[in-house]
């Protein structure tokens, strides 16, 4: 059926036309929102503390308890790994285009609710923050699936990999314009109110205003989403999607004739009239088919995300050391509230200028010269390597005089982990599944890695502190410390590195090509058996639609 259609073979041909920017530019900005909300707490948590849980008594700001730090950090994972699995499956269902909006809207209407959090205690604000903050994250789940699938099914065969690359390179962009955003309002706030610094005034450090503050910053998130709605619903469904699974060959034609701005010559009208008897013989999710032609597919795929985000989130654990040594951040309270807002900004965003955004970068520009396999095989080498040279002498690098080399080896961590499997576990999930299953599969793989950020971002966050207990950070039980914690993490790549040979290279294939979709014509008796056996059938086609 996919070898037959005129259009997909006009896709993959396409040369690179203003509508594949224009698509990356409405994916990529729902990417740089998402980046925006799911970072942007970790600028504003110090700020809480201080507002909502100040002691009087206590010679140190206030902070958030672990658990409430954990909630108010973590729930959006908890929404963003639910969306993925919920939007994934339902892109599949009803179409990438229905679902986009749905997903956008979710995003932009919890963002102002998180700066509109509420209640009569400070648990109550949290508790009201958590809530909207999960179904946030919700919104943001549906955003993976949905737009790696749809700029690897508008793409090109020939840059379909520096077209995904790109609409995920929009994160990095999203981090430093959420520093920005930051710095711009704590700024503002701290020239406009001014505070002495918490050991001078426990209770003047924090003005009143600086409530406000937060919540601007969060609220702010709404803006680049709303932005970018009216274009998302201008957007047709994809040709793949129409053609492959609404099975509307002649809306296809047409919605593709629109974007690539060219005459398509329809399919022949006499074998689109002919009854799809293959389509009865398509496999689904729980298949043994799907289990033989995909399986360790998807076990690649979901392993390696896995891995890839417990070492990745669990990186934030050694920002509090870097930021000290070179001194960006002053003890807290020689500051009052404002200036270590502005101070932490300013440190994620130096962070996300020099370490994050170049190396998503090189991933576009590289992608479909080395291919997929080698950026993800040598990304988890050099992170193993990078980390074991920082657990080895871990002791030489925490000591006066050294701390260069340490911000040296992290930042070419950071650097490798994004030119590397933190993009490549993003594009390939969106071009090795059937378009019938795509979003699917992508989101269960992207589920797999919000597992593993949770995993990395708290499991590490516990297990690191010191075994010594009287240097673990107030109310956290000793841990294995940071120097174990990196050996575990260094583990953690060495299973990525091994489970990578089971995804296949996918630089210069048609999507068809990689599914499989072109052979199943030639395998409709082994096809009819698998799914006859567990009575599974694929569901109807769904009503064709721009």
């Amino acid at each position: 059926m996919a070898r037959e259609l005129k259009v997909l073979g006009v896709l993959d041909s396409a040369k690179t036309q203003w509508y594949h920017f224009t698509a990356i530019v409405i994916a990529g900005m729902g990417f740089f929102t998402d980046a925006y909300d799911l970072f942007s707490i970790s600028l504003v948590t110090k700020l809480l503390g201080r507002i909502y849980y100040f002691d009087p008594s206590s010679a140190t700001p206030g902070s958030l308890p672990p658990n409430v730090s954990a909630a108010v950090n973590g729930v959006a994972f908890c929404g963003t790994l639910t969306g993925q699995l919920f939007f994934g499956w339902l892109g599949d269902k009803m179409g990438r285009k229905k679902v986009y909006g749905m997903t956008l809207m979710i995003m932009v209407l919890c963002c102002v609710a998180s700066g509109l959090s509420f209640g009569s205690s400070a648990n109550g604000v949290m508790a009201t923050l958590c809530f909207f903050r999960f179904w946030l994250g919700f919104g943001i789940g549906g955003d993976y699936p949905l737009s790696a699938t749809i700029m690897s099914e508008y793409a090109n065969k020939r840059t379909r990999g520096a077209f995904i690359a790109a609409v995920f390179a929009m994160q990095g962009f999203g981090n430093l314009t959420g520093g920005i955003v930051a710095i711009i309002v704590s700024s503002a706030f701290k020239e406009s109110f001014d505070a002495p610094a918490y050991r001078d005034d426990r209770a003047g450090s924090t003005v009143p205003q600086a409530d406000y503050a937060w919540r601007i910053v969060l609220m702010f998130g709404a803006v680049p989403a709303l932005l970018t709605y009216y274009w998302r619903m201008k957007m047709p469904e994809t040709a793949r999607y129409t053609a492959l699974v609404a099975k509307n060959t002649k809306q296809a034609t047409a919605d593709m004739a629109r974007v690539l701005n060219v005459e398509l010559a329809a399919e022949d009208p006499e074998e689109a009239d002919k009854p799809d008897h293959h389509r009865e013989h398509q496999f689904g999710l729980f298949s043994k088919e799907f289990a033989r032609r995909h399986g360790r597919h998807l076990l690649g795929t979901t392993v390696c995300w896995f891995v890839l985000d417990i070492a990745f989130y669990s990186q934030n654990l050694f920002q509090k050391d870097i930021y000290t040594a070179v001194g960006w951040l002053p003890r807290a309270d020689t500051m009052n509230a404002l200036q270590e807002m502005f101070k932490i900004s300013r440190a994620q965003t130096l962070v996300a200028l020099c370490g994050t955004i170049p190396g998503y970068w090189f991933t576009v520009f590289l992608i479909d010269v080395i291919g997929r396999f080698a950026i993800q095989l040598g990304g988890f080498f050099m992170m193993t390597v990078f980390m074991i040279g920082l657990a080895v002498p871990y002791h030489h690098w925490t000591t006066p005089g050294n701390q260069v080399g340490f911000i040296v080896m992290f930042s070419f961590t950071f650097f490798f982990a994004n030119f590397g499997p933190n993009s490549t576990t993003f594009i390939v999930p969106a071009e090795i599944f059937p378009a019938r299953l795509r979003s699917t599969c992508h989101g269960i793989s992207a589920a797999a890695g919000k597992a593993g950020a949770i995993v990395g971002s708290f499991g590490f966050l516990y297990a690191a502190q010191s075994t010594d207990p009287a240097k673990t950070d107030a109310g956290y039980k000793p841990g294995i410390g940071v120097r174990n914690s990196l050996f575990v993490l260094a583990g953690c790549n060495v299973v990525g590195f091994l489970f990578t040979f089971l995804v296949p290279e996918s630089k210069g294939k048609s999507l068809e090509e990689l599914s499989g979709e072109h052979e199943e014509d030639d395998e409709p008796e082994l096809t009819s058996t698998a799914t006859t056996e567990l009575g599974i059938t694929s569901p109807p086609p769904a009503a064709g639609s721009k």
